[in-house]
């Protein structure tokens, strides 16, 4: 796991890369549909800095996170509609502005948090390492939105690294999000990384495994993708149902994505 600097800079850097493909659109593209249904590239910029300000809370005030947890839990998915809706219909340089002010706030705050903390959030509690690779997460998938809305294609970088950690590290959270019991036994994923470097995880001798593109397999996670689209392969019934269920964001179990064509 690489130490929490590392995570935040890389954080930083991911913002940026999203950064450079919105700045430069002229206001009328902001109103661009993305694959997310009902939302534009400004629901997805707004929803990036709504979440922002709720990390910031829950790292500096977790008594006011708790309220907002409050309001989450008695309507998850109209809370987050709400969120992004929120600054979607603002000016584009002044949600551009406020966007880039949260993403500063995010790793001044989780840097200062102190070792061993454990910070609310809407899923299980995490460490400021996790919730920085949470963020990241976030900021890549919703990139991937816009850049999709935008006829873009991303360059990969290492950074896919954090995004398929955290996907391997919800696989027991996808399973019981569906009310399902996760397996028992660890399973072995493989990927390849963007510079064809190999990225594993679990034991090597695991009776089940995942094998496939990094970006694939970041897609899967994030719901960005269907599984019919990726070339990936599971080993093993419990392995192959993960695929199908796999979730790395917080919350109830999402959509998903249609398969192309």
């Amino acid at each position: 796991m690489p130490d929490l600097d590392s995570l935040l800079a890389d954080l930083a850097a991911e913002g940026d890369s999203l950064d450079a493909l919105v700045a430069p659109l002229p206001a009328a593209r902001w109103a661009d549909p993305t694959p997310a249904e009902g939302w534009t590239i400004a629901h997805q910029i707004s929803h990036l800095a709504w979440t922002d300000e709720q990390a910031v809370v829950a790292a500096t005030d977790a008594a006011a996170f708790g309220r907002l947890l409050e309001q989450a839990l008695a309507d998850p998915a109209g809370y987050v509609e709400a969120g992004a809706a929120e600054g979607a219909g603002e000016d584009p340089a002044r949600l551009l502005a406020r966007w880039r002010g949260g993403r500063r706030r995010v790793v001044d705050v989780l840097a200062a948090v102190p070792a061993g903390t454990r910070l609310p959030w809407f899923g299980p509690p995490m460490s400021a390492a996790s919730m920085a690779t949470a963020r990241l997460m976030e900021t890549w998938a919703h990139g991937e939105d816009v850049a999709d809305a935008l006829g873009e294609r991303r360059e990969s970088t290492h950074r896919l690294r954090h995004v398929a950690h955290i996907g391997v590290r919800t696989r027991d959270f996808s399973f019981r999000n569906r009310g399902l019991e996760p397996p028992a036994e660890e399973f072995r994923v493989v990927l390849k990384g963007p510079a064809g470097e190999e990225w594993t995880w679990g034991p090597p001798d695991a009776a089940q495994s995942v094998t496939g593109p990094a970006l694939d397999f970041c897609h899967l996670v994030t719901q960005r993708r269907h599984r019919d689209d990726l070339a990936l392969t599971a080993v093993g019934a419990d392995a192959d149902r993960w695929l199908d269920i796999a979730q790395a964001f917080a919350g109830p179990p999402g959509p998903g994505r249609a398969p192309a064509g």
